[in-house]
């Protein structure tokens, strides 16, 4: 037989949803020693079994987005993606430590983040995003920023130019709207939906697992529940850090060699905050991760 290659829309359990380019998704058993258990955006090589199919392996990832579980041990959530797309708004105020988490997350996975804001419709003048505070702080680092509105469609060609043909997943703290965004993104979400359902067998169960969604625009959208309990035990200080270029970069060039960038002498940290070159809180959100990461 043939092997075949498809994507992975969905995985749970010893089974997946495959995408082949056929009109209709093949649901499919995985090999039961199949190491790694593929997920969302994953390529597998594939057998035909029926009216189904089988997954014999899988391809090699150019990477894979993971969360570590309560004991601190990596889980696969999604694979093989281009954006990772953190969603922020005026309200509810935006949770840096959150967004510097993501960011983290981008960085450990080499995946290119962009942060875009929605319902710039209800913008207030008060509000750090309007006066310019976080966009210039991340666009200072390189990190792409657009805003638009959901609701009003704005910014929403733009955004899908970005992501062009690529595997984006949205993440961000509840009620900034990535809903209504996913939905702009993907309009025939609840067809899709129901599709991913019907070839998987699980019915509502379906929405809480990792999905991806094919975009008109010929890229793909990443929905993952998993993502919004986002812990990062499963990544080093060092990996941390990285997500910090502005630290990274400083580190090792104090006095001390032991220096903790608190009040030691000739802290190159220290001095560069004091210089306006690291901002305290992302100094802050930088020591409360890496302190977590014990």
């Amino acid at each position: 037989m043939t092997h075949r290659v498809g994507r992975v829309v969905m995985s749970s359990g010893n089974h997946c949803v495959i995408d082949a380019g056929e009109p209709a998704l093949i649901p499919a058993k995985l090999a039961r020693h199949l190491k790694p258990r593929p997920v969302a955006g994953d390529q597998v090589n594939w057998l035909r079994h029926g009216p189904g199919a089988f997954v014999e392996s899988v391809v090699p990832r150019r990477n894979v987005i993971e969360r570590g579980d309560f004991r601190g041990n990596p889980r696969a959530l999604a694979a093989n993606i281009e954006y990772l797309v953190i969603v922020l708004a005026p309200l509810p105020a935006p949770d840096t430590l959150l967004l510097d988490r993501f960011l983290v997350l981008a960085s450990a996975a080499a995946i290119t983040p962009l942060i875009w804001i929605n319902k710039t419709d209800i913008d207030d003048a008060k509000n750090p995003l309007t006066t310019g505070v976080l966009s210039r702080r991340y666009t200072e680092l390189g990190i792409p920023w657009q805003t638009g509105s959901s609701l009003l469609s704005k910014g929403i060609d733009t955004l899908e130019a970005t992501l062009g043909t690529g595997t984006a997943i949205l993440v961000g703290q509840s009620g900034v709207g990535k809903s209504s965004l996913t939905q702009k993104l993907v309009p025939d979400l609840a067809l899709r939906i129901g599709a991913v359902s019907e070839a998987s067998g699980q019915g509502r169960h379906t929405t809480t697992e990792t999905t991806l969604f094919n975009t008109p625009n010929g890229g793909a959208l990443i929905d993952s529940p998993g993502v919004r309990t986002l812990r990062l035990a499963h990544l080093t200080p060092t990996q941390i850090t990285s997500g910090f270029p502005e630290i990274a970069d400083r580190i090792g060039h104090c006095r001390f060699r032991d220096c903790r960038h608190l009040s030691e002498p000739d802290c190159a940290i220290q001095k560069a905050v004091q210089a306006g070159e690291i901002a305290h809180e992302r100094l802050n959100n930088w020591r409360r991760l890496v302190d977590d990461a014990g």
